[in-house]
């Protein structure tokens, strides 16, 4: 009898035991539905350009506590879009990411709305030694000769963005890469420009801070502002020398001009007084 007491208890133990794990498990269940949403994400490392396959993303449970804006939510939303941004692996694909519905891919895919990509031949001086990278900025310099055919090298437009160097539209290396070609994203007008300015003379690649947005109106730089405070010793002496003429020449025009005006204001104090008056005696007039 005691023995079936003890059986009865432990097999009402483990009924309880097994009733509490099976209460927590359903309230964990629960809880954690609660506090996570389905985001799509990156299986791989995404270029620029790429477009999302579903063997790409997958969907995974994301914290509520770390909200993300416009995340794709099924992998339909982000099949067939156009990835604009470098995207890494585990990484939220958003809305933001993703180029326009109808992008085919490529470097299109990457223009912003009104803007063209133009390419532009350098070597390893005018590409700033290959420190232009896609994502970095840019002035570009031209030069050439002005109305007066004399040479000159002016800044002609600031902060181009570079968005490819060669063929690659990848953002992700810091390293110098020398190539033979680096595409710009301008406007029209800009574009224009720059097929100007490399048909009237040669282009130069200006590399910009990221955060430095003022621009900055320039002259031009020319030959003899290479040449200012370089002048030989004759030039030195001349300066002085042709001044100091000119200074004895002003001196002298002063003083020849001085006699004559004290002779005029000599002669105006000693010319005779020339008033006159008309006397009337009866029928005679006379002038006194």
């Amino acid at each position: 009898m005691r023995n079936i007491r003890v059986v009865v208890m432990l097999l009402l133990a483990v009924g309880l035991g097994l009733a509490a794990v099976v209460m927590a498990a359903i309230w964990l269940n629960s809880k954690s539905s609660v506090l996570t949403s389905h985001v799509v994400v990156s299986k791989e490392d995404l270029q620029i350009g790429t477009r999302l396959q579903p063997n790409m993303v997958e969907v995974v449970d994301w914290p509520s506590t770390s909200p993300i804006k416009n995340p794709m939510t099924s992998v339909q939303q982000a099949s067939d879009r156009v990835v604009n941004v470098p995207v890494f692996k585990g990484e939220p694909i958003l809305m933001s990411k993703l180029a326009a519905v109808g992008e085919t891919g490529g470097l299109s895919a990457v223009l912003h709305e009104g803007r063209r990509a133009v390419t532009v031949k350098v070597n390893e001086i005018v590409g700033v030694a290959g420190f232009a990278l896609p994502g970095t900025f840019v002035d570009v310099m031209v030069n050439t000769v002005d109305t007066q055919n004399s040479a000159v090298s002016k800044i002609v437009i600031e902060r181009i963005k570079v968005l490819a160097v060669a063929q690659d539209v990848s953002n992700l290396e810091t390293k110098p890469k020398i190539v033979n070609a680096v595409t710009l994203e301008v406007t029209p007008a800009q574009a224009e420009k720059i097929d100007l300015a490399r048909s009237v003379g040669s282009l130069s690649l200006v590399l910009r801070s990221q955060v430095d947005m003022q621009s900055v109106s320039t002259l031009g730089a020319r030959k003899n502002d290479l040449l200012q405070g370089s002048e030989s010793p004759s030039a030195l002496l001349m300066g002085p020398l042709s001044s100091a003429v000119s200074n004895i020449k002003t001196q002298v025009a002063k003083l020849s001009t001085q006699p004559a005006l004290a002779t005029s204001q000599a002669r105006q104090k000693t010319a005779p007084m020339t008033d006159t008056t008309e006397v009337i005696r009866g029928l005679k007039k006379t002038t006194e």
